[in-house]
């Protein structure tokens, strides 16, 4: 019966857990993080103010929790693309790109979410280690392909001009996730990939075309 019990509230504390977190973030998205105070987090996740301390320590452990959580659904949607290339490592750039600029990763919501943290970030260094857009994972995801295809072209230097390549498309799909902020309505998301693409084909023309993969 105890070990029952405690199960039970296990999973009510990972319910209220995901509700706090829920909350934060559907308010960041519709009224933004300077008016997602603590009253407003908890009358929409329907809990008590002591809840955001038992589960977060407060609201800057909740916020942390959720920008976390932002991130993990960043990239659980992006894992789906990487999944589906395979090995090649022009693959997985072009799984990056395609997965980054497609509708079920930048939408309103984790653009409104993603840059409201990104204005947070300076002044709060533990919401800046995932907000940053040179996310290791990312980074060193990018990096490893991007060296690999250097060193199969032969091309000099192939870990700086990895590096190159992969600040220079980081930059690039960061634009354009700018410019979805700015310009929703007419942000066209084919253009968005044949600019970056663009850029990699003038790199690696073995590897890259405007359309993307070799």
């Amino acid at each position: 019966m105890a070990l029952k019990n405690n199960s039970k509230r296990k999973k009510q504390a990972d319910l209220n857990r995901r509700a706090l977190i829920e909350a934060t973030l559907d308010s960041i998205v519709e009224i933004g993080i300077a008016q997602t105070s603590v009253s407003e987090i908890i009358k929409r996740a329907g809990l008590s103010r002591g809840m955001i301390h038992l589960h977060f320590g407060g609201k800057d452990g909740l916020f942390v929790s959720a920008v976390k959580r932002a991130g993990e659904t960043y990239y659980n949607n992006l894992n789906r693309f990487l999944e589906k290339a395979g090995t090649p490592p022009q693959a997985r750039v072009a799984a990056v790109v395609n997965g980054d600029l497609d509708e079920t990763v930048l939408s309103n919501r984790a653009v409104s979410i993603w840059y409201a943290f990104r204005g947070e970030a300076r002044e709060r260094k533990t919401i800046a280690e995932y907000s940053d857009t040179r996310d290791e994972r990312l980074n060193t995801l990018l990096f490893r392909a991007f060296r690999e295809i250097a060193e199969t072209e032969g091309l000099d230097e192939p870990a700086t001009v990895a590096r190159d390549a992969t600040h220079g498309t980081l930059a690039l799909l960061e634009g354009m996730w700018t410019d979805f902020l700015i310009h929703p309505d007419s942000f066209d998301r084919a253009v968005a990939k044949r600019i970056v693409f663009r850029f990699l084909a003038a790199m690696f023309s073995a590897h890259f075309d405007l359309m993307g993969a070799k």
